[in-house]
């Protein structure tokens, strides 16, 4: 939920628990945070909620090869060993600091971002006219982000905070279309796709048929009147997100398309960090009636 819609009373108490996070213990953080951000108690007794078997997830399901998968640098040589070579976007270079950037040595149309963060990244159309210092500006916040503090998400945790120069990519949008399959023991449930992040970001719902969903995210709402051809190829999609996904309870797969060709973007655990917020409501609880948790663990 964006900041604008939280209830003063709630915003000043986020405020305050982001502030102090890392004198609260993992629970306590997570069922403030939680319901500073969503307005509802967090039940990690018996979680029936997306959000809440998300939050869940990051206590109880904690394994170290995870980092492995969250790293978008390492995560390029998992998937390249899983499925392939042919659906990772080429590197450029890898940078430890901000201050090992060549921007004169780049081309002239390149991708930066952080290899430990989701916001952290430079989209470069045309090297002439790229705004260098706020570029490092947004790198430098970025690097100095820490998932594993404030949300508690410990994937992050042992994933070397480095900087990442991609292939620019666009399909034939003019941007690049993010496909989100949801997946869940394996399965792809149902896909988002993102369109226009850079003017005025919609996300539409499919289901595996490609048939319009009903629901979507107050923080990035859907446009119903929206229509997206698929790509031909969409099963290949679901197929190499359900092999990436095989073996876990929930993960999120993001792909591109490009003319036809399929690329790997990100793995995702904790969507929106476990704290998104859905409309209508009741689909929080419908999504994670999809996640089966063995409860004895705790």
């Amino acid at each position: 939920m964006s900041k604008e819609n939280i209830p003063v009373f709630r915003r000043i108490c986020r405020k305050f628990v982001y502030l102090t996070a890392p004198i609260w213990s993992d629970k306590t953080f997570l069922r403030m945070y939680f319901w500073c951000n969503l307005g509802y108690k967090l039940n990690l007794k018996s979680p029936r909620t997306f959000n809440e078997k998300l939050n869940w997830l990051k206590i109880y399901n904690k394994h170290p090869e995870y980092s492995k998968l969250v790293d978008k640098k390492e995560a390029k040589e998992y998937v390249a060993s899983i499925v392939g070579e042919k659906y990772i976007i080429p590197t450029i270079a890898v940078y430890d600091n901000v201050e090992d950037i060549d921007f004169e040595s780049l081309p002239k149309q390149f991708v930066l971002k952080c290899t430990h963060d989701s916001g952290g990244i430079v989209v470069c159309k045309d090297k002439t006219t790229l705004d260098k210092e706020a570029a490092i500006r947004k790198l430098k916040k970025g690097l100095n982000s820490n998932f594993v503090s404030i949300t508690r998400e410990y994937p992050y945790k042992n994933v070397i905070p480095r900087i990442i120069a991609e292939q620019y990519m666009e399909d034939e949008t003019g941007e690049l279309r993010d496909y989100k399959f949801f997946c869940f023991n394996g399965k792809v449930q149902f896909f988002k796709i993102d369109f226009c992040r850079f003017t005025n970001h919609r996300a539409n719902y499919y289901d595996k048929q490609g048939n319009l969903l009903r629901f979507g995210e107050i923080e990035c709402p859907p446009d119903y009147n929206h229509i997206e051809i698929l790509p031909e190829n969409i099963n290949e999609m679901i197929a190499i997100a359900e092999t990436l996904s095989k073996c876990s309870l929930f993960l999120r797969v993001d792909l591109f398309n490009v003319k036809g060709k399929i690329f790997f973007g990100e793995l995702t655990f904790f969507p929106a960090s476990g704290l998104g917020s859905f409309f209508p409501e009741n689909n929080d609880e419908i999504l994670g009636s999809y996640i089966h948790l063995q409860i004895d663990k705790q």
